[in-house]
């Protein structure tokens, strides 16, 4: 599908398919393009149309790069990303003189709000490279949105991991959903950051090609600040990765207690009723000379016995300090 926008009293102009000959489009949006869209944007701006094989490549040489006088910048998005498994797929910035290109195979929010709010408000769109930067800027706004939810997240399960305890062993499955909870967290972190590498060096890459293009100096300020700005939303991105890895860590450190815990139980039960239980033996014993055995008071002297045997050690281990 192709969307073209064109600068209309400072404001972005939304037209299905494209431009009229007689406007020129700031902007060409497109989304899942087949062969004969791409077709007809290369021949209308004369610029090879980056295919999805092509986009999804790893290296920095195949992401960044000139030709044919258009810049071609690639950096993955994430997509649906209100919850913890967003949609990762790369989108591709072409800027060719006046014009920019993008093309995607997936819908980042980015790209439906930027446009309705430069529908309403002047944003810089009166070039390509002004859509690009103000389109950029939109993005790590998103990001930093799915960051805070993200933080806010973590925080809760971070209290749920340090609560406090009620003295009593925690089942093992209460523990499951934490952990499930901290992988998800986990992926997303990660998948984020990802973006962000890829957004800065985007960033870094138009900043240089815009000294040498001689943009317009506000703009270099406004990528200059793109910049900084990635590089804060990098490093707090870091810094919720660590977090997670500690409550992963302390969330495995208390199931590990609470473990022992439970064995530390079954370890007193078997001391305590170790005694009696070598009592009850002894007197199962059948010799034929055992004076307790014609003894009156014999049955309720070996309960008693039994009895004393298995208070004592619950005793000595509750001074002790060991229950």
């Amino acid at each position: 599908m192709i969307t073209a926008y064109v600068h209309e009293d400072g404001r972005l102009g939304r037209h299905e398919g494209l431009p009229k000959p007689d406007a020129t489009a700031v902007w060409i949006d497109l989304l899942s393009p087949v062969g004969d869209e791409e077709a007809q944007i290369e021949a209308l701006l004369g610029i090879d149309v980056p295919t999805r094989e092509e986009m999804e490549e790893i290296e920095i040489s195949s992401r960044l790069y000139t030709e044919d006088g258009a810049l071609f910048m690639t950096a993955i998005l994430p997509s649906h990303a209100d919850g913890d498994d967003p949609e990762m797929l790369p989108v591709s910035f072409v800027l060719s003189d006046r014009t920019l290109v993008t093309v995607r195979y997936h819908d980042p929010r980015a790209f439906t709000t930027f446009p309705t709010r430069a529908a309403k408000v002047s944003m810089g769109s009166e070039t390509g490279e002004g859509v690009l930067v103000a389109l950029l800027e939109a993005v790590v706004d998103r990001l930093a949105d799915i960051l805070e939810r993200d933080g806010r997240e973590i925080d809760a399960i971070s209290r749920q991991v340090f609560r406090r305890s009620n003295g009593k062993p925690t089942k093992a499955q209460d523990f499951q959903a934490t952990l499930e909870s901290i992988g998800r967290k986990g992926d997303l972190t990660s998948n984020i950051r990802d973006s962000l590498v890829t957004l800065e060096r985007v960033a870094g890459f138009l900043g240089q090609q815009s000294l040498e293009m001689k943009s317009p100096r506000e703009l270099r300020e406004r990528i200059k600040t793109l910049s900084h700005d990635i590089r804060s939303l990098a490093d707090h991105a870091s810094y919720l990765s660590q977090k997670i890895t500690f409550l992963l860590d302390a969330t495995l450190g208390m199931i590990n207690i609470e473990q022992n815990a439970i064995i530390k139980i079954f370890s007193v039960a078997a001391v305590v009723f170790l005694p009696p239980t070598l009592i009850a033996s002894i007197y199962g014993i059948n010799f034929e000379h055992m004076p307790e055995l014609k003894w009156l008071l014999g049955y309720p002297f070996a309960i008693g016995l039994m009895i004393l045997s298995a208070i004592l050690p619950y005793v000595y281990f509750k001074r002790h300090g060991w229950l």
